[in-house]
């Protein structure tokens, strides 16, 4: 399997591919429209762009935190040793501020990459670069402003840098969700349908019409009417694709014992991953989420490592888990290696703050060696097919034809061990199985939104108003741009 590696140096980027032999091109010779109208120019503008992209998978205080942390998959408590501060338990409770850290990073994050998207966009574009670079660099644009709005709603919007900010004017949700979706459909065709190789982390053909599934899925909340039909349109052309499930067969040599496990390992296997964020530890990225979980001692036994003893998973999540379910292998819970004995009740988040050993584990993400203390090289899958399955299987029952929703979900479920439902589903069986499937993975906010839980109490966690489904803007971007208004209820 061949991995694409990049790395971005002083706002463009560089492409490499693992080869046997490099010819040399003389770039400096080039004018600019030259550069980028060749392929490897082109490549390197879009390189820039996929540089960003690992922040948002697999990494500590930043995108992943905030949507994660706020559902009801995993929280990092405050420790009674003085270890963690409350800001993740926060993010849990329902008690953040705009001026919480993980927000505003989270805002940046997003606003960086598009500023380098439409800078690649105006290179390709005045270089007349091959149509499949420009709608790839499009199409990698538009899914950040999907994360924006997806978190945020309202959010400034643009697509040429040379804007100032009095200029720069807020669009509703809406809009930038017509613009996305306008931006998918006109782009998607323009794709290599190649899976794995140099498109091994990059949006080719099917991981666009996933993207635009995703879109359709959660229409519903973004602009408040459903398009449940165009989702299932969308999955539909993403399964024509030829994925299948990953086996969840017993294997020793692979992760926890399955080879389920290898989906979260060093390369994610391309018969089931449509799109993936490459990590490389100390150079792209880290995967810290199973060190993060583990106390000190039982990742010096497992890893060789120390453990942060942070991140863990709710009892009333764990406890949802049937104990003959594959997937449950992720969670550590009762005697551990390094003489460590997690117990699974947290009876304080924040104050005085669980004890060190409280709370469920998670090791979905085994660390793949070489590892240290920093982290690991886990990639982690934005889209697989075992989401798309689930979707299609939400659509058919949304629609009003559980029984054709069946085959979807089972095909889930049957790989996982639990077997097939004994009746037609129904939209909690859908709920609960994508909570039992892509649990950590970056779903689950989206899930408790659409599925209408988000607000509702669970464990330590009190009951909220609807203002609660959308963060705020951060402190820091009201103070840069006066032309921002503040989502309701902050």
């Amino acid at each position: 399997m061949k991995k694409l590696i990049i790395t971005a140096i002083i706002g463009t980027g560089m492409m490499f591919q693992s080869c046997t032999k490099v010819d040399e091109n003389v770039y400096d010779k080039y004018t600019a429209d030259q550069f980028f109208a060749d392929p490897k120019g082109a490549d390197i503008a879009l390189a820039s762009v996929y540089a960003r992209m690992p922040q948002f998978g697999g990494g500590d205080n930043g995108y992943y935190d905030t949507n994660n942390m706020c559902t009801d998959e995993q929280v990092v408590p405050h420790r009674v040793s003085g270890d963690w501060g409350p800001e993740n338990a926060w993010l849990y409770t329902r008690a953040w501020t705009p001026a919480l850290g993980q927000i505003n990073t989270t805002w940046n994050a997003c606003y960086n990459s598009i500023y380098l998207a439409n800078l690649a966009v105006e290179q390709l574009e005045k270089a007349n670069a091959p149509a499949a670079k420009l709608a790839e660099v499009k199409i990698l644009r538009a899914w950040f402003y999907y994360l924006l709005i997806d978190d945020f709603g309202d959010v400034p919007f643009y697509t040429d840098n040379n804007v100032t900010t009095a200029q720069l004017k807020t669009q509703t949700r809406t809009q930038i969700f017509n613009w996305i979706v306008g931006e998918i459909t006109a782009n998607a065709d323009l794709l290599p349908e190649t899976k794995g190789g140099i498109f091994y982390g990059r949006f080719n053909k099917w991981a666009a019409y996933t993207f635009l599934a995703k879109m359709y899925l959660n229409a519903g909340v973004y602009t408040g009417t459903a398009k449940w039909a165009e989702c299932l349109a969308a999955c539909t052309k993403v399964a024509s694709a030829g994925y299948t499930l990953h086996p969840g067969t017993a294997n020793a040599s692979s992760p926890l014992g399955n080879r389920y496990f290898e989906l979260f390992g060093d390369t994610c296997p391309d018969d089931e991953t449509i799109l993936a964020i490459w990590l490389k530890r100390n150079v792209i990225g880290n995967n810290v989420l199973a060190l993060r979980s583990v106390n000190g001692p039982n990742g010096v036994a497992m890893f060789g490592y120390s453990g942060w003893n942070g991140t863990i998973v709710p009892e009333e999540t764990y406890n949802k888990y049937a104990a003959n379910d594959v997937r449950i292998k992720q969670f550590l819970i009762g005697p551990q290696p390094g003489g460590v004995t997690y117990t699974p009740k947290v009876t304080s988040l924040i104050n005085p703050g669980a004890g060190i050993t409280e709370g469920v584990r998670g090791v979905k993400f085994y660390p793949v060696a070489p590892n240290d203390g920093s982290g690991s090289s886990n990639d982690f899958p934005i889209y697989r097919y075992a989401d798309v399955l689930l979707m299609i299987a939400e659509c058919h029952v949304r629609l009003g034809n559980a029984a054709s929703a069946k085959p979807f979900i089972d095909q889930v479920r049957t790989r996982a061990g639990v077997g097939a439902l004994s009746a037609n589903p129904t939209l909690e069986n859908i709920y609960d199985e994508r909570g039992f499937e892509l649990n950590w993975e970056g779903h689950r906010r989206q899930d408790m939104i659409r599925f209408g839980t988000f607000t509702l109490g669970h464990g330590l966690v009190p009951a909220v108003d609807a203002h609660w489904q959308l963060f705020p803007i951060p402190t820091a971007a009201m103070n840069a741009n006066p032309n921002l208004k503040q989502n309701p209820g902050y």
